[in-house]
């Protein structure tokens, strides 16, 4: 392996960490959202990630993280008995999204450190890099 493959499996790290980022803002954004006419709220979604491994004959590009998919929480939302809402349903209840804030706040610490680590290692690779470069200059 390369030290180039630092930079791509890096790379590919910090490319995961936004697209998790991503989704908890959206998730963060529609915490507090009811569900709409066709009754369904919206659900918390949850980035999930697969690490590409080397192996025989697989060029070295092609490991890091991937992004695999984007899966809905079907842990049902929020029920608050409000009659006078104009969302309510027949039995008086609004139905909120099932984002939990506090999950959601974790999950944005995590992907940011993990974004600031993995680019923390390519800067530590790119110094090593050039100092490789300045000793074959001496």
């Amino acid at each position: 392996m390369s030290m180039f493959s630092i930079f791509h499996i890096s790379g590919s790290a910090v490319s995961a960490q936004s697209q998790r980022l991503n989704a908890v803002a959206s998730n963060m954004a529609n915490a507090d959202t009811v569900a709409g006419p066709d009754g369904q709220a919206y659900k918390a979604r949850q980035v999930v990630f697969q690490s590409v491994l080397a192996q025989n004959g697989m060029d070295q590009t092609d490991v890091g993280v991937q992004v695999v998919g984007v899966q809905e929480n079907q842990t049902p939302g929020r029920r608050i008995h409000d009659p006078g809402h104009q969302l309510a349903d027949a039995d008086g209840y609004v139905t909120y999204s099932n984002v939990n804030s506090v999950e959601e706040m974790v999950n944005m610490i995590s992907a940011s450190r993990s974004y600031q680590n993995n680019l923390e290692v390519m800067g530590t690779a790119k110094s090593l890099l050039l100092k490789t470069l300045q000793m074959g200059q001496g």
